[in-house]
């Protein structure tokens, strides 16, 4: 019944978004997710994963370096004797260091990927709550209307009985100025609605809410569970700790270089050049004041992620009971508004005839018809609550539209 929500036309053309075709929830959360800081923080993530990856399956442990050594006796003897060397050094990789490497930065991209789906998910939280906003204050634009309608109507009788004297002039004022109130509230509504509309349009860069938003329901015996997109993140959030730490403990020293040199040389002017060929091996002496500040800060990272995989549970299993308890109370909240709405209109309507036959004072029936407004207006405001309440539980729960 509110799904579909379009700018009304009683928004200013030049002050409104320019319109979009119509949208899913899943495609509002997406396009807010594209125009989000963290959807760029995720893929400088991703893509530094990759870069390590690549660099995990280089052949050498770092780049290759290149050696050229030139020696001359012409600002002594000038004899003419000369040495030229040129070598190149490849660092070599240690035993397991490569392949810890690379387990460290698939971790880092299964990290990335599961960062991603956590900030889509909470890209959708603020997209489920801006679009039933805007649901919610369209239709009180479309309830405002109506009552406008029903007051004009009533305004324009009332002054014919007036001119016919069957009623006083100031019944004619008292029904005049509850129109006027009420065309008051329809402005207020749509100030309302225009702000709405800005804010979701910002948010995702449409102009009218999704269509399949009444459709969004979690399953009644749906609970918390590990596919949670924000729980995996954390899972990979330890999993990358531990790898890092791996990749770290294998890494206990610096890489061993070998190095391959050619030589050339001429003991005197004139005599013939000799050429070398000459291989080494450099092998750097570690210590265990290097690696401890590395290995200390990943077994700080893998603590913290440790540490924030359990509070997460915990606080998304108390955010989960809390939605669904909400989600309970607002549909127990939506029966008697519907009962009390029908009964209010109900009353109104006994209360127009009785008008109309001259048996009830006019500022009877203005109350009567305020009240069927409100009650109306109330309906309203709780059916979209019970919208927003079941969207917060599918939140809850981690599923992404």
């Amino acid at each position: 019944m509110l799904a579909g929500v379009l700018l009304g036309a009683q928004l200013a053309a030049a002050q409104t978004p320019a319109p979009q075709p119509a949208t899913t929830l899943a495609d509002a959360v997406r396009a807010a997710w594209r125009r989000s800081v963290h959807a760029t923080e995720v893929a400088g993530q991703q893509r530094r994963a990759q870069a390590e990856r690549t660099a995990a399956s280089a052949p050498w442990a770092e780049p290759p370096s290149v050696e050229l050594d030139y020696r001359t006796d012409r600002l002594q003897t000038d004899a003419g004797s000369r040495e030229t060397e040129l070598g190149v050094a490849i660092p070599l990789w240690l035993p397991g260091q490569r392949a810890a490497r690379r387990a460290s930065a698939e971790a880092e991209e299964s990290a990335a990927n599961a960062a991603q789906a956590a900030g889509e998910l909470q890209a959708a939280a603020l997209v489920r709550e801006a679009a039933w906003g805007l649901t919610r204050q369209q239709a009180e634009v479309d309830l405002a209307a109506q009552q406008v309608q029903v007051l004009d109507a009533l305004a324009s009788d009332v002054e014919r009985r007036v001119a016919a004297g069957d009623l006083a002039r100031v019944d004619a004022l008292a029904a005049r100025a509850e129109l006027l109130a009420a065309t008051a509230g329809l402005s207020q509504a749509r100030q309302a609605l225009h702000a709405a509309v800005i804010q979701w349009s910002a948010l995702t860069g449409y102009a009218s809410a999704p269509e399949d938003l009444q459709a969004e329901q979690a399953p009644a015996d749906a609970t918390l569970g590990d596919a949670h997109p924000a729980l995996r993140a954390a899972r990979l959030g330890i999993e990358l700790g531990r790898k890092r730490l791996d990749a770290v403990q294998a890494s206990s020293r610096s890489a061993p270089e070998f190095v391959a040199r050619l030589r050339q040389d001429r003991s005197a002017r004139g005599e013939p050049a000799a050429n070398s060929i000459g291989v080494g091996l450099r092998i750097p002496l570690g210590t265990d004041d290097r690696n401890a500040p590395l290995q200390a800060a990943a077994l700080n990272e893998l603590a913290a992620a440790q540490a924030t995989e359990q509070q997460l549970k915990v606080q998304l299993q108390a955010e989960v009971d809390q939605a669904r308890a909400a989600a309970l109370a607002a549909e127990q909240q939506l029966a008697h508004e519907s009962e009390r709405s029908k009964l209010m209109r109900e009353r109104a309507s006994l209360i127009e005839r009785s008008f109309r036959a001259g048996e009830t004072p006019l500022p009877e029936l203005l109350r009567a018809l305020s009240d069927a407004a409100r009650a109306e207006a109330d309906l309203h405001r709780q059916s979209a609550a019970l919208g927003l309440a079941r969207a917060r539980l599918q939140q809850a729960l981690g599923i992404l539209p």
